[in-house]
C-alpha cells in the first residue's frame, strides 16, 4: 500500500528484488568462447537463480524500530487481514483509540487502498505499519512475531464465502484452520496472551430453533463453517491448558461502511458470484451487472427467501474493541454479534432499492449449495457481559451510507 516509510509496501514478494541483466545483445554474432568460460557463466547464473528463488519464496518481513518494543500505556495490536473489509474498519477504530497497529495481509482479498487511507489518516511513524505476508508461510509468521512486541492479536484473515467453500473446500481448511494454528503457535512461542478471534454464525449450521444463542449446537453444513469451528476448537483446547485469554466473536451478516465515509467495502470483480448481497445490490444499481440474483425462493420463511441478521461493520468493530478491553489471560469467552432481528433477502433488496433510488432488476434462481433458511442471533449475552448494543439497526439507512461510499468509489479504492 502506497504511503510513508512506516508502511511496508510490497505488492508482491518480488517488489524489492529487481534483478537486471544488462549488456546482452542476442541479435549480434558472437565469437566462440571456450568451454570453461561457458561452464563458469552457467554455474554463476544457476546459483544466482537459486538465490532469487529462495529469497522470493520467503520474503523476510521488516519492522520499524518503534514496533519491536513494548511502550507503557500503549497497546500494540496485530490485525491479520487488516487490509480487508472488516479488518480495515477495525484498524481504523484501534488507531483512533490510540493503539499501535500492525497489519499483516497477503492482499489476496484485501485492498491496498484501504491501508493507504489509514496511512494518510495516521502518518505518525509509530502508529501503523503494514507487512505483506501470507499466514500460510510459517517462517514469515514466526519472523513477524519475533520482530514485533505484540500485546494482542485480532485474527480476521480468512477466505469467507459459503458458496466458494463448497467448490474449493481444501483451500478453506488450509486458509482458516491451518493458518489459525500457525498464528496460535507463534503467539505461544512469543508470549502473546490475548486473542480476539473472528468466527461466524455459519458454525451453527441450520438450527432447529431461533434465535441462536451461544449454547446452540454447532452443526455447520458447509466447509466455511466447518473450518471456522475446527479453528475454534483448536483455540479452546490450547486455552484450557494455558494462560491464553481468548474471545471468540461469531458474526452474523456484515454490512455498511464507515459513517464518515473514509472506508468502505470494495469486493473484487472475480468474486461477485460469491460476495455479500450488499455488494451485489450496489453492482446492480450501478449497472455493473444486469440485475440481482436471488438464489432460493422456496425456503420455509415468510416470503420464501433466506432470513439473515445484518450487523453493521461499525457495530461489529465496537464489539471487538469491547472484547479486547475485557479479555484476560486464562479465560475463554464466546459471543454472538448480531442485532437479534432477521430480515429476508427480499426485504433486504427492497431496502437497497430505497437506499440507492434504483429499481433494481431481480431474477430468481435455484438455491445456492450450503445455504440455510433462517439464522438470526440472540445478542443478550454480549449485551449483558460487554455492555455492547447494536447502534446501526436501520437497514435502509445503513445501506444508504454504504451506497454513498461505493458510488464515489465505483472501482474500489
Amino acid at each position: 500500500m502506497p504511503g510513508s516509510s512506516v508502511i511496508r509496501r510490497r505488492t508482491s514478494p518480488f517488489t524489492d528484488r529487481i534483478w537486471s541483466f544488462s549488456g546482452m545483445d542476442y541479435g549480434a554474432p558472437r565469437p566462440k568462447t571456450n568451454m570453461a568460460l561457458k561452464v563458469v557463466v552457467a554455474v554463476s547464473l544457476t546459483v544466482l537463480c537459486m538465490i532469487m528463488l529462495q529469497h522470493s519464496s520467503h520474503p523476510i518481513p521488516t519492522t520499524h524500530h518503534e514496533f519491536s518494543k513494548h511502550e507503557e500505556g500503549v497497546q500494540h495490536i496485530l490485525v491479520t487481514g487488516g487490509a480487508g473489509y472488516i479488518g480495515s474498519h477495525a484498524s481504523l477504530r484501534l488507531l483512533e483509540d490510540g493503539h499501535m497497529v500492525t497489519i499483516v495481509d497477503n492482499l489476496s482479498r484485501g485492498n491496498l487502498g484501504a491501508v493507504h487511507v489509514l496511512q494518510q489518516l495516521f502518518p505518525h511513524p509509530n502508529q501503523l505499519q503494514f507487512i505483506y505476508a501470507d499466514l500460510g508461510d510459517k517462517k514469515a509468521v514466526d519472523e513477524i512475531f519475533k520482530n514485533n512486541a505484540f500485546d494482542a492479536v485480532m485474527h480476521f484473515a480468512a477466505v469467507a464465502y459459503v458458496g466458494e467453500s463448497t467448490l474449493d473446500p481444501l483451500r478453506y481448511y488450509h486458509n482458516i484452520t491451518s493458518n489459525t494454528l500457525t498464528v496460535l503457535e507463534a503467539m505461544v512461542a512469543n508470549n502473546v496472551k490475548r486473542l480476539i478471534y473472528s468466527s461466524t454464525c455459519a458454525t451453527y449450521g441450520e438450527p432447529e430453533t431461533m434465535p441462536i444463542t451461544e449454547d446452540t449446537p454447532q452443526l455447520p453444513i458447509n466447509p466455511y463453517g466447518k473450518a471456522k469451528k475446527m479453528a475454534e476448537e483448536i483455540i479452546k483446547d490450547y486455552a484450557r491448558s494455558s494462560d491464553l485469554g481468548v474471545t471468540i466473536l461469531r458474526y452474523f451478516n456484515v454490512i455498511g461502511s464507515d459513517p464518515e465515509g473514509r472506508l468502505g467495502e470494495a469486493p473484487r470483480p472475480e468474486l461477485r458470484n460469491h460476495g455479500r448481497i450488499s455488494g451485489a445490490c450496489f453492482d446492480a444499481a450501478m449497472s455493473i451487472i444486469p440485475g440481482l440474483q436471488i438464489k432460493g425462493t422456496d425456503y420455509d420463511t415468510r416470503d420464501g427467501t433466506c432470513v439473515r441478521d445484518y450487523i453493521h461493520v461499525t457495530d461489529l468493530v465496537d464489539a471487538h474493541v469491547k472484547a479486547l478491553n475485557k479479555t484476560q489471560s486464562g479465560h475463554v469467552d464466546v459471543y454472538n454479534v448480531g442485532t437479534g432481528k432477521g430480515s429476508t433477502v427480499k426485504e433486504f433488496v427492497e431496502s437497497c432499492k430505497q437506499a440507492t433510488g434504483v429499481n433494481i432488476t431481480v431474477v430468481s434462481l435455484e438455491r445456492r449449495p450450503g445455504d440455510y433458511a433462517e439464522v438470526y442471533s440472540d445478542p443478550s449475552k454480549i449485551q449483558r457481559e460487554l455492555n455492547w448494543f447494536a447502534q446501526y439497526t436501520n437497514l435502509t439507512e445503513s445501506l444508504a451510507v454504504a451506497w454513498r461510499w461505493r458510488r464515489t468509489h465505483p472501482v474500489g479504492y
